[in-house]
């Protein structure tokens, strides 16, 4: 017998007159145990005990570690910047083709950073309490590609050097694939894939070094009974069609004041298809207050409520300095929503 999907998952919450409520909150965890993210991204105890506590203070209906657009390129021995109170980041480095000949050989598998992560999802699946999807992320196969080579540099590519950046492309691809599997393993429910860089795509351009990748991850772990969703941010109403087209259980899109019209980008996707979304992390999450969250939060219930296929979520991972006042004010409102 066959695990309900994401979409079951979404329909059977409606059909009891519910929504499932997962706002993308890592790092708020790092502050309200009074860590840090270098700590938290370094330390897969501290890292779990920042999930544990957001676990226990909201009790969303999935959880996720921090969002960490670094982990695979610094795998693959990419210069990385840890700050004490930002997430790790990489900044842009020389890289050529001989680059890409000579990281062939190493696997990621054994990164003690990536592993950290691993070990993270593992705790999770074994002592969080049963009906909390245990999320993960991994960075897209073109995203990580931009950061490979520069995210400039790998846009201008796919016009200049299309041939090259396919090589790239797939060499990410298979790195990911590695990862992935480690973090089914440890007993992940959901995959997020990370894709903000591809935002500056165009739909054909998107389709080419993007979506036809993430399709390739996804087939390869079709029996596996794990989920994959997509996430990009930014202004993707272009680019939804596309998302969807991958054969992925949700596409997870940015806020309205990024552009995006949460009802329309459902109407144009499969009802099989879950649309995640989009309370704005910032200006909405981090510096509203908590009436100004609810009034925002049944807002967007009410526009999607034809939709059954939606999770309420946040555009975006939030803050570190998210007040958790805020987060119950979300997590309440999204509770208290009943189908009319």
């Amino acid at each position: 017998m066959r695990s309900p999907t994401l979409a079951d998952r979404a329909r059977e919450a409606y059909a009891g007159g519910r929504r499932l409520v997962a706002p993308l909150m890592g790092f708020p965890g790092v502050e309200m145990i009074g860590s840090s993210i270098k700590i938290a991204q370094q330390n897969f105890g501290e890292h779990y005990k920042a999930v544990r506590k957001l676990v226990d203070t909201f009790s969303p209906d999935a959880v996720f570690p921090l969002m960490d657009l670094a982990v695979e390129a610094n795998a693959l021995g990419r210069y990385t910047i840890f700050p004490q109170h930002e997430s790790a980041t990489v900044p842009k480095d020389r890289f050529g083709p001989g680059d890409l000949e000579r990281l062939s050989g190493i696997n990621i598998t054994f990164d003690s950073r990536l592993l950290g992560y691993v070990e993270t999802v593992k705790m999770m699946s074994v002592t969080l309490p049963p009906g909390i999807l245990r999320g993960a992320y991994v960075t897209r196969p073109f995203t990580l590609a931009g950061l490979m080579m520069g995210a400039e540099d790998a846009v201008m590519a796919t016009i200049d050097d299309p041939t090259g950046l396919h090589a790239l492309c797939h060499f990410t691809t298979e790195r990911i694939q590695e990862y992935v599997q480690l973090l089914i393993a440890a007993g992940a429910d959901l995959i997020v894939v990370l894709e903000p860089t591809a935002v500056m795509l165009s739909p054909e351009q998107f389709a080419g070094f993007s979506a036809v990748y993430v399709r390739h991850l996804v087939e390869s772990f079709r029996f596996s009974g794990v989920d994959f969703v997509y996430h990009t941010c930014g202004n993707t109403m272009h680019l939804v069609g596309k998302m969807a087209s991958a054969g992925v259980s949700g596409v997870s899109l940015d806020s309205r004041d990024a552009g995006v019209d949460l009802a329309a980008a459902a109407r144009e996707v499969p009802p099989d298809v879950v649309v995640i979304g989009n309370i704005n992390p910032a200006t909405t999450m981090l510096s509203g207050s908590p009436q100004e969250i609810r009034r925002e939060v049944d807002r967007l219930l009410a526009e999607m409520a034809p939709f059954p296929n939606f999770v309420l979520s946040t555009g975006c991972d939030l803050p570190q300095e998210t007040p958790p006042a805020n987060i119950q004010a979300f997590m309440d409102a999204g509770r208290a929503w009943r189908r009319a």
